[in-house]
């Protein structure tokens, strides 16, 4: 029988590392040392370095999730949707490492599109996903494939943070979240009920 709490602390060591210094830093003996246990002692949680990872992946979209639900549900439809730009830039641009395994990086297990976010499963995406939904609802946005309209939305702030982080957007930040908001507005516009 494994211990919840120690499973618990493994996936928080793991985590910390993660957002620290990157996906490739955390290792089994790194992580053992850190919680206080043997590297083969994290085998009784998690099989694999790729079950450790999925379960960080989990928590961080969970965790992430969580933080943009808290955010007013009250409020004009298009504030809400900049409001949950910045916090994706908040989350990008104070995160690079974790934006980088989440987003970026091909591990075992990552969610993969469309049959992984379908019905929640992809947690940050889902809180997305229900703006768009209500942006239909609303008349904001015409009537289209949820899911794809989400996609088309969120892959042009990913791919400009992605170029910043690579310093192929030469600006400060206030003016590269100005950039992302104009790019976000365009394709929403493009998206409209004409």
């Amino acid at each position: 029988m494994t211990d919840p709490g120690t499973a618990e602390r493994i996936v928080t060591v793991a985590q910390r590392i993660l957002v620290d210094e990157g996906a490739a830093a955390v290792s089994m003996r790194r992580v053992g040392d850190a919680v206080g246990i043997t590297a083969m002692a994290i085998y009784r949680h998690y099989p694999n370095r790729e079950a450790l990872l999925r379960a960080v992946a989990n928590r961080s979209a969970s965790e992430l999730a969580a933080q943009w639900r808290r955010r007013s549900p009250s409020g004009e439809l298009a504030e809400r949707i900049s409001a949950a730009l910045d916090d994706f830039l908040d989350f990008a641009l104070g995160n690079r490492h974790l934006f980088q395994f989440l987003i970026l990086d091909a591990w075992t297990g990552a969610r993969r599109f469309p049959e992984d976010f379908r019905g929640g499963q992809g947690p940050p995406f889902t809180v997305l996903t229900e703006l768009v939904e209500e942006g239909m609802r609303s008349g904001l946005l015409r009537e289209d494939d949820v899911l794809e309209v989400t996609l088309a939305v969120t892959s042009c702030a990913q791919g400009l943070v992605q170029q910043y982080l690579n310093g192929r957007i030469g600006m400060d930040e206030d003016a590269f979240r100005a950039l992302c908001h104009r790019s976000m507005w365009r394709i929403i516009n493009g998206l409209a009920r004409g």
